[in-house]
Order: structure tokens, then C-alpha cells, then sequence
């Protein structure tokens, strides 16, 4: 029950961590090419230009002749890396044809150095087409980040500081209730007796697997009860949104490195601050060798340090984008192999590859939790460990 509610509270400074690591991302990210981007001050005011800004949402390609039909190599691709972004508004699915959306907006909440917090909804945007005003400010998505602009949109004035409740968010969200509500209800089914009930059942050899094949082994018999919060939040956050990942919400949340890298820093900040004299002393001064290799080491053992960390979150990062571009290249085939196989054929092989690669995907999602939680405990381990 304590290692429950630990991990609850763990939690909530992990989503404190990540939330403010995502606005730092959404304010850097796409400063490169932002003041090149199109304005749109109408829904339908200059269409090339809202295909050459906006095109990851393909609301409407009459301009190139192809009637709201995704069916070019361009637009295909186009519509992967829209897939792979974090995004304002939560799409459902779309109409192209008719260029209408199906989904619901989302919180959008700025901070202006001049004009202040601003807080309202996505639907303001409609998509990116039009300029969103707030308290006499004027905003508009410009490759999907926040910029600020005039009443007419042609002027980029800067990019505001964003915490907005972007889709990625809202998965992270999803995933914390979930964790709260699994882990509330495993702590309250062994107040009632030694043996769980409910998805206390599903969580318990789940937790014991953590414990005994991860936490035990890696780190020791002394030490290893300190990091077991740690390591069950990480485990099961990662694996949830993995998860989720791969359901028809299309979240894509480990793919985001800002995620990783946060999730990354976690295991970093831990090592260092659980470092003991053992572990320092072979960094800085390695016992064993000659002193001119103790010197040739050191700046080798202080490089270690980062690039731990530093493979952790590119580990996780690049399988997880690796997998969703892979599943929506295999859709894509319904597509791009019609003219040869036919409607049904394209379908039918679609379908059969997007089928197989899922299965393995299911236990990518629950290996990529294991290895990032595996090496999180092994670096911890080496820096508690004891002096022989």
C-alpha cells in the first residue's frame, strides 16, 4: 500500500517535470522557418498558400487537382509526419472532400510578455485557418506552434511562452488518471486482505515482476526499496502510453523526445544525487590503474555520465516514431498499391501487414518500458553500489 501511494506521488511531480519541459519545447521548437510562414486571416483566403503552411491537415487539395484525395506519394507523406506531431485540437478523423474535421478542441493557454496569460479554446484556430484573438492580442499556428501576429496575420511578432493541453498532453493526462485510479485501487484491495482483488489481480505480478527480476538484481537487496516508486511509475507510464499509442486516438507521446528527454532526466538526476563515494572515486579517480590512466580516464567516466541518460531517451524516442511511421506506411499501401492490386487487394494486403506489425508493436510497447526501466535500475545500481 506505501509503495502505491509513493508512486502516486512520484507521479504527480513527474507530470509537474513534463508539463513544464513541454513548454519549453513548444516555445524553442520551430523557431526555423517561422517567419517565412503564410497567414491565413479567412478560412479560405489564399488556398495555395494554406496548402504550402497548413498541408499536414489536407482539409482541401482542389488546387492541385485532387479533390480532398490523399492518393500522392507527397501527401502521403505529409500525412505520417502529421501523425508523428503533437497537435492543438484532438481529430478524430477528417472529411477531405468536404474539409471538415471530426474531434474536439483543446485548452490553449499563452503567455505573452506584453499581454499577458491568455486561456481559450483550440476551436478559435479552425484548424489553422483563421487568426485566433484574445484579450486584444492575435494569435495563429504557423507548422503547428503558437506565434503571435497582427489583426490581419501577416506579422509575426514573436512566439509566446505555450502551456497549452495539446494532444500529447491530453495523453499524458489519460495515462496519469489511469496510473492513479490502478494504483488507488491496488492500495485499497490489500486493506481488505493479503490477497488483491480487481485490476488489483492484473497489477500484482506486474509490480512483483519490477521487484524481483528488475529492482532486486540491478540495484541490491539494501538499497533497492528507495527506487521501487520511481521505478514503477516509469514502468507503467511508459508502457500505458505505449499503449495508447497504438489504439485508434493515435497518441504518439513517447515519440516525442521532449518526453523522453524529461523521462531521461529523472534517471540522470537520481543516479548523480544516490552517487556514494565508490561511485564518484570511479569517475574521477579510478582505483586500479596507473595515475596517468587515471587521468586519461576520468574526462571518459564524466562523458559516461551524460551519454547514459542520453541513450535512454533516444533508445525510446526512435523506436516508438520508428514503429508509427512503419504502421502508417503499411496503411498507406491501401493507397499506393491500387492501381496494381485493386481496391480490395491494396485493402486485403494492408490490412494483413498493418495486422502483423501491430501484434509485434504490442510487444515493442511492453519491451520498451522494460529496457528504459532495466537500464534505469542498472545506472542507479552502479552508483549505490557498495565498496569490495
Amino acid at each position: 500500500m506505501t509503495l502505491a501511494q509513493n508512486s502516486v506521488r512520484f507521479f504527480i511531480g513527474l507530470m509537474f517535470t513534463i508539463g513544464t519541459t513541454f513548454a519549453f519545447a513548444n516555445e524553442q521548437h520551430g523557431h526555423e522557418g517561422e517567419h517565412n510562414a503564410p497567414v491565413h486571416a479567412e478560412a479560405h483566403e489564399a488556398h495555395e498558400g494554406h496548402e504550402e503552411a497548413h498541408g499536414e491537415h489536407d482539409a482541401d487539395h482542389g488546387g492541385h487537382g485532387y479533390e480532398g484525395m490523399i492518393d500522392t506519394q507527397e501527401e502521403i507523406q505529409a500525412y505520417k509526419e502529421h501523425h508523428l506531431q503533437d497537435a492543438h485540437d484532438f481529430v478524430l478523423f477528417s472529411d477531405n472532400e468536404k474539409g471538415t474535421h471530426f474531434g474536439f478542441p483543446l485548452p490553449v493557454i499563452l503567455w505573452d510578455g506584453e499581454t499577458g496569460m491568455h486561456f481559450f479554446m483550440s476551436s478559435k484556430f479552425h484548424h489553422g485557418e483563421t487568426v485566433a484573438e484574445s484579450n486584444g492580442a492575435y494569435f495563429k499556428l504557423a507548422h503547428g506552434k503558437v506565434v503571435k501576429t497582427d489583426a490581419e496575420g501577416h506579422a509575426d511578432l514573436g512566439q509566446p511562452i505555450d502551456f497549452s493541453i495539446t494532444k500529447n498532453v491530453l495523453g499524458m493526462l489519460v495515462a496519469g488518471l489511469l496510473m492513479i485510479w490502478m494504483f488507488s485501487a491496488l492500495a485499497r484491495s490489500y486493506k481488505r486482505g493479503p490477497v488483491p482483488t480487481g485490476i488489483g489481480r492484473v497489477l500484482e505480478p506486474l509490480v512483483l515482476y519490477v521487484r524481483d527480476e528488475i529492482a532486486r538484481p540491478n540495484i541490491g537487496e539494501k538499497h533497492y526499496k528507495k527506487f521501487m516508486s520511481f521505478l514503477l511509475t516509469v514502468f507503467f507510464f511508459i508502457w500505458i502510453l505505449n499503449l495508447l499509442g497504438l489504439t485508434p486516438l493515435a497518441f504518439n507521446v513517447t515519440g516525442n523526445i521532449a518526453v523522453t528527454a524529461c523521462l531521461a532526466l529523472f534517471t540522470f538526476v537520481i543516479v548523480q544525487f544516490s552517487g556514494n563515494k565508490n561511485y564518484w572515486g570511479h569517475i574521477f579517480w579510478m582505483p586500479g590503474v596507473p595515475v596517468p590512466m587515471k587521468i586519461i580516464l576520468a574526462p571518459i567516466e564524466v562523458l559516461g555520465m551524460f551519454t547514459k541518460p542520453f541513450s535512454l531517451l533516444i533508445r525510446l524516442f526512435a523506436n516508438i516514431t520508428a514503429g508509427h511511421m512503419v504502421l502508417m506506411s503499411l496503411i498507406a499501401l491501401t493507397i499506393v498499391l491500387k492501381a496494381q492490386f485493386g481496391a480490395a487487394g491494396s485493402t486485403a494486403i494492408s490490412l494483413f501487414l498493418s495486422l502483423f506489425i501491430s501484434l509485434i508493436e504490442l510487444l515493442v510497447a511492453f519491451l520498451q518500458a522494460y529496457i528504459f526501466t532495466m537500464l534505469s535500475s542498472l545506472f542507479i545500481g552502479m552508483a549505490v553500489e557498495e565498496h569490495h
